[in-house]
């Protein structure tokens, strides 16, 4: 006769168990061991411990003193944190707050209970604050939390300069406008990370190391020069013989003249230091020979570049539900998930270029319905207001527009004749476009990016073919050179760098509309495939932005779009968002910094407008 067994099986058993057990804890029955930590004791069971707390598992099933102790003591284990964690042992649940997550983690650390040691990391990584970011990294490499010291690192490269703002709320949060309103005060009142004292009282490795950082995120090389000063001078009988080592880490070529003039070779400690004035000279002689100056590029004339810049999406241009181009133009805060129309432009504008210099968007070229166009706008975000600046030197649809080291680049496009593979440079000081050194190929319909310095284009089409390869322009040696290709050909494809990488989001290969996206990273010079969107997009417009990617309209090879897309990096996963509000695909998107709007700094730029 076969063996007719069943095996009954209560899924929910410890869940009820648990809760039990904890109960009999609290009435003090059946406990076997007393922990102590100070002058506090704690009964729990052997058994318990051992099965949910690594420390405890090794203490009591090895042949150690204190496995037949009634009684253990811990030694310099803070008591509140010890109490927590043997909760925790029974319930799976442990409060975490700002008085007592440090606490937590070390005991946690020294007890081997990684999931709490992450939870406690998680939690300080979205409380990072200029005040407080440089003691909690060095809190974190005192633990051994990597992810905590890597999170800390970033955050102080991005927010050297400027003010923290708020972590993302839910996207679909409401009350826009008071809490807009709040928005603007809470970041007025952070200080900035070189400014507050535990800057000042970092080590001197330390600063050397976020000096060193190409992310950091400046508005310019005089922020860095001034923050090794108030270093040096917060202790400046100790501090001064360092000077020469910070000083090697500041860009000074990449200093104004007159800022060099006026502020460095003035300064007494530098003036003091005869290798401080080396590099004074150094960063002169590459003012006064510009035509030696491709043989004088090292780290120091490479300008530092952070792109994961909070701000607001703007979508400009595109299209209609008929394929009839607009003029309109929409904001949306990833903060409350809102769409709010704008101010239009002067003029109606599909497959246009949009990028942001010094806190303006810029329209630029685009297609009107009846012609290519060259004119160039530009918005205010603070006075609301557009005004025309000037003209390219061709005209341009479906081109690529970036900005690089306060200049915008225009790549290829389409004339209305031919795809193309001129580039022009834009000067807003002088308001003069300027032609540069033109692509390896004809490109419309591709996708550009600025990744470390360097413009990146990927993909597009000539008219005849579409293309998988990859271009990128580093603007010190003025050329253009062959990077890994893309996986897939794509055209009308969506381009953003995010932490780093560049992301080549949808598009077109000439047989399918996609909704696969890749991800190359500079470091091993590869691309690979990350999650898909959830809908075919060609034509898409991506903007990088709180440390998400954002998938904006396109096109599915039947109707214009008007939703939107989230990718989170961390999860490797695509959530929808609001659908745009007054667009249908085919828009432009550039992102304005919110500190652009909390703290505007009014420019005149009445001699640069074109009547």
């Amino acid at each position: 006769m076969a063996d007719d067994t069943v095996v009954f099986f209560q899924k929910d058993l410890p869940i009820h168990a648990f809760p039990t057990i904890a109960d009999i804890r609290r009435q003090g029955q059946l406990c076997d061991v007393t922990l102590r930590a100070g002058e506090q004791k704690f009964s729990a069971h052997r058994i318990i411990l051992a099965a949910t707390i690594p420390y405890f598992h090794a203490m009591f099933t090895h042949d150690m003193v204190e496995t037949k102790q009634p009684e253990i003591t811990m030694e310099s284990v803070e008591p509140s944190a010890l109490e927590a964690l043997i909760n925790y042992a029974y319930t799976g649940r442990v409060v975490i707050d700002m008085s007592n997550v440090q606490s937590l983690l070390i005991v946690a650390s020294f007890l081997n209970m990684q999931a709490v040691k992450d939870a406690c990391s998680t939690y300080l990584k979205n409380r990072l604050e200029p005040s407080s970011c440089l003691s909690i990294r060095a809190f974190a490499d005192q633990y051994l939390c990597s992810s905590l010291v890597e999170a800390a690192n970033k955050y102080i490269q991005k927010k050297f300069r400027q003010g923290l703002s708020p972590k993302i709320f839910p996207q679909y949060f409401c009350l826009f406008e008071t809490f807009i309103t709040l928005f603007k005060m809470f970041i007025s009142d952070y200080q900035n990370v070189a400014l507050s004292t535990d800057f000042l009282n970092l080590p001197k490795a330390e600063i050397l190391e976020i000096l060193s950082k190409d992310e950091l995120d400046v508005t310019s090389e005089e922020q860095v020069f001034e923050a090794v000063l108030r270093w040096i001078k917060h202790d400046s009988p100790v501090r001064v013989a360092d000077l020469p080592e910070l000083m090697v880490k500041v860009r000074l070529p990449l200093l104004t003249p007159q800022y060099l003039s006026d502020n460095v070779a003035t300064e007494d400690i530098i003036k003091k230091s005869l290798q401080c004035r080396d590099l004074l000279d150094e960063a002169k002689d590459y003012h006064l020979m510009p035509e030696r100056r491709l043989l004088m590029q090292t780290f120091k004339t490479r300008p530092r570049c952070c792109t994961d810049v909070p701000g607001f999406i703007f979508a400009v241009g595109g299209l209609t539900s008929a394929g009839d181009s607009l003029s309109t133009v929409e904001r949306f805060d990833p903060l409350t998930g809102a769409w709010v129309t704008g101010e239009p432009m002067s003029t109606m504008r599909s497959r246009v270029g949009v990028t942001v210099l010094k806190g303006y968007l810029y329209a630029i070229g685009g297609y009107n319905g009846m012609e290519r166009l060259d004119t160039v706008e530009l918005h205010d975000p603070v006075a609301k207001t557009w005004s025309r600046v000037a003209a390219m030197n061709c005209k341009r649809s479906a081109l690529g527009a970036v900005t690089l080291n306060d200049k915008i680049i225009v790549c290829g496009g389409y004339d209305g004749v031919t795809s193309l593979r001129s580039c022009e440079t834009y000067d807003s000081d002088t308001n003069i476009w300027t032609m540069m050194q033109p692509m390896h190929k004809h490109r419309s319909a591709a996708g550009v990016t600025v990744l470390h310095g360097c413009v990146i284009a990927c993909g597009g089409h000539d008219g005849l073919s579409i293309f998988d390869s990859v271009e990128s322009y580093n603007p010190t040696r003025g050329e253009w050179q062959t990077l890994p290709p893309m996986r897939s050909k794509r055209c009308r494809l969506g381009l953003a760098t995010l932490d780093g990488k560049v992301y080549a989001v949808g598009g077109y290969d000439g047989c399918v509309f996609l909704r696969t996206v890749e991800r190359y990273d500079p470091d091993k010079q590869t691309w690979e495939l990350v999650a898909s969107m959830k809908i075919k997009r060609s034509r898409v417009a991506v903007a990088a932005t709180y440390k998400r990617l954002y998938a904006i309209g396109g096109y599915d090879g039947q109707t214009n779009l008007k939703s939107v897309e989230v990718y989170d990096p961390n999860t490797d996963e695509w959530t929808f968002a609001p659908n745009m509000s007054a667009h249908e695909g085919g828009v432009g998107v550039g992102v304005v910094p919110v500190d652009c709007f909390s703290d505007p700094v009014s420019q005149n730029m009445a001699d640069l407008s074109i009547t």
